[in-house]
This record gives C-alpha cells, sequence and structure tokens, in this order.
C-alpha cells in the first residue's frame, strides 16, 4: 500500500510517501524475486472463479491520488510491465468535484484517465476520505456511491474495487460499499491478503517513507511479525476507542 511518490513531499503526507528511487528500487527487487503484480480486481476475479494466481502474485496499490502516482509510479510501473490499483478519493482530485481538503498535490482527470488507459486499475476510496466508520447510515452509503458514480462518468466503466479511507472498516461499512455495487474492498490490516479474508477485507501491507530496502525485502519475504508488531497493537487498541466513540455518538443522537 502507497500513498504519495515525491522527492518533497507536504509534510503532512511525509510519513507515508515514498521517494521515487525508492520505488524503482522496490518495484526492481519484486522483478529480481519473480513477483507477478496483479490488480485488485483480477485477485478477487481468480479467488470467485477458483482459477490459478500467477506465480508469486502481489498487489501494489496506491491510496488517495496523489499526482506522483501519474509523475513517478506509472513510467516505473510500465518499465517492469506491472499492473497496478490506484484509488481515488473523488473529492480529493483537480477537477469539477474537488471539495477541497486535499493533503498535497493531487491528480487530475486527465491523468486518471492516463493510469487507466495504460492498464492501472482505478478504484474507489470514498468521495471526501472521511472515517467511514463515524459517519451516519446516510452519509456513509452517499460516500461509497458518489464516488463510483464519479469514476463511472469521467472514466466510463463503474469501478469494482474499493480502499476504506484511513483502513477504517466494520461489518456495516463493508455493507454499505457492497450496496454502492464495489465487489471487493482493501483495509490495512499489515498483513498478506487472504482468500479467508473475505472479499470486503482483504489486507494490505504499508509502505512508508521509512521502509529501507532491507525492511521492503522482509515485507516481501513475510518477515512481518517485528516490522508491525507496534501497529498492530495500536490499531487493535484504536478499534475500541472507535466502537466507543461511535456508540456514544448514537446514545447522544437518540
Amino acid at each position: 500500500m502507497y500513498h504519495a511518490l515525491a522527492h518533497r513531499p507536504a509534510p503532512s503526507v511525509r510519513a507515508l510517501s515514498v521517494s521515487p528511487d525508492a520505488f524503482a528500487e522496490q518495484l526492481a527487487l519484486l522483478g529480481e524475486r519473480g513477483f507477478t503484480p496483479l490488480t485488485t480486481a483480477a485477485l478477487a476475479a481468480v479467488w470467485r472463479g477458483g482459477g490459478r494466481l500467477p506465480a508469486r502474485p502481489v498487489l501494489i496499490t496506491f491510496d488517495d491520488g496523489y499526482e506522483g502516482v501519474h509523475r513517478h509510479a506509472l513510467p516505473a510501473l510500465a518499465q517492469h510491465g506491472f499492473a497496478a490499483t490506484l484509488f481515488v478519493s473523488t473529492g480529493w482530485l483537480r477537477g469539477p468535484y474537488d471539495e477541497g481538503g486535499a493533503l498535497d498535490t493531487m491528480l487530475d482527470w486527465d491523468q486518471v484517465r492516463q493510469l487507466a488507459a495504460a492498464g492501472v486499475e482505478i478504484g474507489g476510496h470514498s468521495h471526501t476520505h472521511p472515517q467511514l466508520d463515524q459517519l451516519d447510515d446516510g452519509r456513509l452509503g452517499h460516500e461509497a456511491a458518489r464516488c463510483r458514480e464519479i469514476v463511472a462518468t469521467e472514466l466510463g466503466a463503474a469501478p469494482v474495487s474499493f480502499a476504506y479511507p484511513y483502513g477504517y472498516s466494520t461489518h456495516r461499512v463493508r455493507r454499505a460499499v457492497r450496496a454502492a455495487g464495489f465487489t471487493q474492498s482493501l483495509a490495512v490490516g499489515n498483513a498478506p491478503a487472504r482468500r479467508a479474508q473475505g472479499p470486503y477485507a482483504l489486507k494490505r501491507l504499508t509502505v512508508r517513507r521509512s521502509t529501507g530496502i532491507d525492511e521492503f525485502e522482509r515485507l516481501i519475504g513475510r518477515s512481518l511479525g517485528r516490522v508491525f508488531a507496534a501497529d498492530r497493537a495500536l490499531t487493535k487498541a484504536y478499534a475500541v476507542v472507535r466502537g466507543a466513540r461511535r456508540a456514544a455518538r448514537r446514545i447522544g443522537e437518540g
């Protein structure tokens, strides 16, 4: 899971950004180790249809829709012939649907179309990038449906894959994403995606500015315990807090 690719990212996204040089080095390592990148939709189609995955399958995904995906990631992906999936927050992209709030320079719709034409799967990432599990049912449904509607309008085909902003999801959020028409969705979890997780709770591994090539090699080798131990503990604790906040809000509204 990648976010911004930039030499000089905005301070607000720096920790979750990756330099173009580091990204190129990581792709080269995937190629050297015989990995076969595929899109999220392709992975789901194989698992649903009972087909066979390619050798050493891996998903390369980008969240939010930062301009560096077009400027830096697209040429690197093309060099290796790698597939990828980009999950866009439609209200953050430059153009007629921009509602503000973006954390750095974002893609415009011409760039998104160029990425799609190059074979990058375009998925949904909500409209305004809220914490979906904290929304009421009406706004939750709107965030998923509006995102899908805009992508379909701009690209001529409705997206089928979704990624939860911040990785936050609950059964209620997953039902809303499914009701909007998405057929699979990705969380975070910092673990490999497995079929047993179900199509609406597939996990991913976070790649950060601090992820050196040695650590990246451990990630693709699935030596994950030490790398993400702290993240997992915080995720479990924060899930409890978030559930309590949502429950308190519902009581207050009642």
